[in-house]
Parts: structure tokens; sequence; C-alpha cells
């Protein structure tokens, strides 16, 4: 984000200040300004505003590569988490306390409070306090949410008072409360938007902090926190969600009329809270998700799973479904081929590369891929060996690397104007937050607490915008009228809105739906096999009929080659250990998760 470019430049001006004002006195009776004195930060506004953009460098959330850790995608062989196979135990399920950033933000915010007018107006010490208990609420969260309560610290700890910094664990609902807390706080203290916003542009607004806790509160009113189903909880999630769409409508926030365009149209109005990547002050790497040939050292992740491939709807609406018993039927399989290649809503292309399309970027390996080409990474059977053999390197003859596994490759967000090469001056920005999620969150806790119609017009909403038709009933393919109904409808279409964006797997912690994954068992895939006597050339494209009956599509059942490698994830653990290592330096003071064998209850 541009914020980040700040960070150091005003530390450094702080220093050629101070140096390049040395004092010719004689004597050893003068301060020595070569020497750099934290303290002079506090009385400059720029330096102020350095360390907070510090605060920022140091948690603004980056692009993930995280779809491995559920039903998103594969990046190699029997690379499955142990965790997601239900292997699991103290030593490996935990999440550290980490206190860093809370601890600048705790300073920070003290040293606000005795800073004079003379040094911040009281306008940019509001905002900068309205920024820093966002950013405290952000870190307390993170923790909460993988931990249930945390031992809660507010202010600067006196490092000379041992005893003192030994601090037990707070219950969870203590947290929840001073997380919203500050986050009211920060929404009082915050503008919708900057007066300078060009230069401001990626600083936390009164939009994202509300759009923030709606995120907390729903996440607490979900059945991980809420196994009761406490209404109270959804009601207060509902109404904070509803106020932060309403606001967000009323300063200009919408859906983005394309959702390819969400990442590459920058400040478009969907955005909420961003990490703005630019070279060479910022740049992002987007290499490790892109085919081994086409990239440069890390490759092939988030290479998409069949469950992931089959979530995005028809363009029509309707589910895009598999009957692999039917695959054998030519007929069948051809009218699957063309409707899962040229069927598809707008998210499927925007997020998905398919093998035998131009790979959206002006690499090329010439002369075996020229670009503008389909890159293919498609299949034949070797009936002789009784499997599959990749033909990526006869279609493009030498074509060097590793193919993958299943064809089919991550695309949200790439950065479609750099080579492998430069893989490293990559500029998308990263939406951490964008209305569509706002606008889900709202309508999920809309269905919770009875009110269909509103939760229905979310979908509908969020499948106008992805190109689906709204059919005779102005239903966009959507069926689910019960609550239950509804509730599915909102997993599937959370699914495929927010696929390869590190929302899945929270989605299903706080759901308690790990079932969804157990149920799929190994990782599926669809091979897209070149049927004998047939071969196509990298001037042919999958998308016309006549190249694309030249194939069949088959399902594959185990893309690790090993049965030990499927879902089993513990339904028994669902929040995670304290390391014992932190136990034991904290003097026994931290109490462990019961779920572990302690005597803590996260649900308190």
């Amino acid at each position: 984000m541009q914020l980040y470019k700040r960070i150091l430049t005003p530390f450094i001006l702080g220093i050629a200040v101070i140096t390049g004002a040395t004092s010719c006195k004689k004597g050893l009776d003068y301060a020595n300004q070569n020497n750099l004195n934290p303290n002079n930060v506090w009385s400059d506004s720029t330096m102020i505003g350095a360390f907070l953009s510090d605060i920022y460098g140091g948690m603004m959330p980056g692009w993930p590569v995280s779809g491995v850790n559920t039903d998103e995608g594969i990046s190699n062989a029997k690379g499955m988490p142990d965790y997601s196979r239900g292997i699991i135990a103290v030593s490996t399920t935990n999440a550290g306390l980490n206190y860093t950033n809370i601890d600048k933000i705790n300073f920070f915010l003290d040293k606000l409070e005795t800073l004079p007018g003379t040094i911040l107006s009281e306008s940019k010490s509001k905002q900068f306090a309205g920024e820093a208990k966002f950013w405290r609420a952000w870190a307390y969260w993170g923790m909460v949410n993988n931990l249930g309560g945390v031992p809660l610290i507010l202010h600067t700890q006196v490092v000379d008072k041992v005893d003192a910094l030994f601090v037990p664990r707070n219950k969870t609902s203590e947290c929840i409360a001073q997380i919203v807390k500050d986050l009211d706080s920060a929404i009082l203290l915050l503008p919708a938007a900057y007066p300078n916003a060009n230069a401001d542009y990626g600083r936390i607004t009164k939009i994202a902090a509300m759009a923030f806790k709606g995120r907390v509160l729903l996440s607490y009113a979900s059945p991980l926190f809420n196994p009761a189903g406490n209404a109270a909880r959804w009601q207060a999630a509902y109404d904070a969600n509803k106020a932060a769409v309403d606001f967000a409508v009323s300063q200009g926030c919408a859906l983005s009329p394309s959702y390819l365009n969400i990442w590459y149209k920058e400040r478009n109005n969907e955005v909420i809270m961003v990490n703005q990547f630019q070279y060479p002050n910022h740049p992002n790497n987007f290499n490790s998700i892109r085919p081994e040939p086409l990239t440069k050292d890390a490759s092939n992740n988030n290479q998409p799973l069949l469950s992931l491939l089959l979530a995005f709807p028809k363009r029509d609406g309707s589910a895009m479904r598999l009957n692999k018993e039917q695959l054998s039927d030519p007929v069948y399989n051809s009218q699957f081929l063309t409707d899962f290649y040229t069927n598809r809503d707008d998210r499927f292309y925007a997020t998905i590369f398919c093998g035998g399309t131009p790979y959206p970027a002006p690499d090329e390996v010439a002369p075996v891929y020229i670009k503008g080409n389909s890159f293919w990474n498609v299949w034949r059977y070797d009936a002789a060996g009784n499997r599959y053999v990749n033909i990526l390197n006869v279609i493009h003859p030498a074509m060097p690397g590793n193919p993958g596994l299943t064809g089919f490759f991550d695309r949200k967000g790439l950065d479609t104007t750099v080579t492998a090469g430069l893989g490293g001056q990559a500029q998308t920005d990263w939406p951490e937050i964008r209305f569509a999620e706002v606008l889900m969150n709202y309508g999920e806790c809309a269905n919770e607490t009875g009110k269909s119609g509103e939760a229905l017009q979310v979908l509908k909403n969020i499948r106008q915008r992805a190109g689906v038709l709204p059919g005779e009933s102005n239903a966009y393919g959507i069926t689910a009228s019960s609550q239950s109904e509804i509730r599915e409808a909102y997993i599937a279409e959370r699914q495929v809105e927010f696929a390869f964006e590190d929302k899945r797997f929270n989605d299903l912690r706080r759901w308690k739906r790990y079932d969804i994954l157990n149920n799929q068992g190994t990782r599926h895939g669809l091979y897209i096999t070149l049927q004998d006597g047939q071969m196509v050339t990298p001037s042919d494209n999958i998308m016309t009929a006549a190249v694309r009956a030249k194939f069949t599509a088959n399902y594959i059942d185990n893309l690790d080659g090993d049965p030990a490698f499927k879902f089993s994830l513990d339904l028994n653990h669902w929040f995670y250990a304290i390391p014992p290592a932190q136990i034991s330096q904290s003097k026994n003071v931290l109490q462990q998760n019961n779920e572990w064998g302690g005597s803590f209850d996260p649900l308190q």
C-alpha cells in the first residue's frame, strides 16, 4: 500500500535533520545531535505519523496463497497439511500469543495522550488514535479467533515490575467487548474519507472500521463461538453489518460492475480496506501461483481442485454438476465440457486459468510458446501404462518445467503486465475488505435473524454482478427459501465469491462445517484428456467447439495418489492450543484451552 513507502522516509528525514544540525560549540557541555534520540519522535508530527505507518506496515495483510488448506487448491502431491488429515497434537496445532504490535500500539496511544496541541493538532491526534485502535482490535481479534480469550493489555507495561508482566487470560466475552469498544471508538474518530484522498488512500476509514466490526460480530455469532445459537449475538451482528452496508452505500461504495476489474481497476468503489502494491517501493510477486513453465522459482501453487471448479454456477444460475458415472457417455461428456468452458458466470473466468486458452501474461518461451497462443496443459491416457500423462511438452515441444497436477491454475488478481522474470515487480493491490464481503456478512446475519427476503436479495445482487442471468422468476438461479436452505446457499456462494481470498477455511471453521471437507475424502481432479488419434496446436483454443470435440473430461479420484491423503479434520478440536513453551514462560499464569487438556473455556 502507498503508506508503506512512507514508513521509512520520515525516519530517514528525521535522522538527516538531527545529524545535519550538529552544534559548533566548543567543550563537552552540549547535546550530541549526532545521536538519534527516540524522544525526538514525539516532538515532530511527521515522525509521529511515521511511527503509525510502521504499525500499518507490520499489520496490513497481503496476498494469500492458502488454497491448499481447504478444497480450493493443491500445490503438490502428498502436500496436504497434517491438520486437514486429522493429524493433530498440542505441539503442532497451536497458535502463539504475539503482542509485538499491541505493545507498539499501546505505547503509541499512551504517548498521544501526553502530546500538546503545538506538536499534534487535536483533529490529527484523534485520527491517529482511531487508526491505532482499529489495529489494536485487529491484533486482538487475530488471537481471539484462534484461541478464545487472551490477556487484555491496554497500556504500556513497566518492564521493571516483573510480576505485573505475567497477565492471565481474559474471558472470550471480555475480549470481544474490548475489541468492539476499540472499533466503536475508531468509528467515532475516523473520517469516511480523507481530505487528501491521493496521499492518504489506504488509511483505515470509518467504513473499514464498521466493516471489520461486522466481520468480528458475525464470527462471534457463528456456531464456533455460539454453539447454542444465542439470538442476541445474531441481532448484534445484524445491526453492525446493516449499519456498515448502509453507511458504505451512503459514501459511494458499491459492487464493481466487473468482477474481474475489482483487481485491475485500482481504487474502485468496492475496495474498503486495501494493501497497495507498487514497484519499486512495495511490489508483490505472483510467481508462486503461475504454471512452472511460465514462472520463476516457486510455482504451481493453488491449482484448483474439482470441488472449486464445479462450485461456480452456470450462466443461468443453475449448479454446474458432474455425474462421474455418465462421463463414459460421449454425448453427456461433450455437453459437460461445453457447459464447463463456455457457460459459466464471470467469476469462473476471473478466478480460474484453464489449459488450452492464452495465458494472461506477456511471457514467451519462444519458439515453443508465443504469447497470444493457447498454453496447453492437458492429458493423454496411456493404456499400456494405465495412467494419464500430461502432454504439455508434446504440444509445446521442449517446454521446460513441471506441468503440475490439475491442468488448471489460480489467476485471480494475477498481474498480467509482468513476465515471470520480472515477477517481483507485480503491483496488483490486495483488497482485504471489499463491499461484497460486507454485503454478504449482512445477508448471512439477516437470514439468521429471520429476514429471509433481505438475505435472498443480497445473493441476487452478488449473482447479478457475476453475470448470472435473472431468469423468468428473477431469482438468478437461487432456489433456496427456508432458513436452512438459505444458509447452505450462503456457504456455496461464499466459496465462489471469495475463492483464493483466504476466507474458505475460516468460514468452514466458524460454521463448524469441517464435514464439508471430510465428506469429500480425497482431493479430486478433472483431467481434460485428448482423445486417441487427436492432436492440437498452440494456435488452437479449447473454447472453440471443434477443438473441444477432440477432448473428453475424466474424473480423477485422488490427485495425491495415496489413500492416506484425504480430508479427515478432527471434529472435537475447534480452537487451537497455546504453545506449551509460552505457558511455561508465563510461569503457568496462562491456562491451556480445555480442548487440549487445560482449564480455559474459550466459549465463556
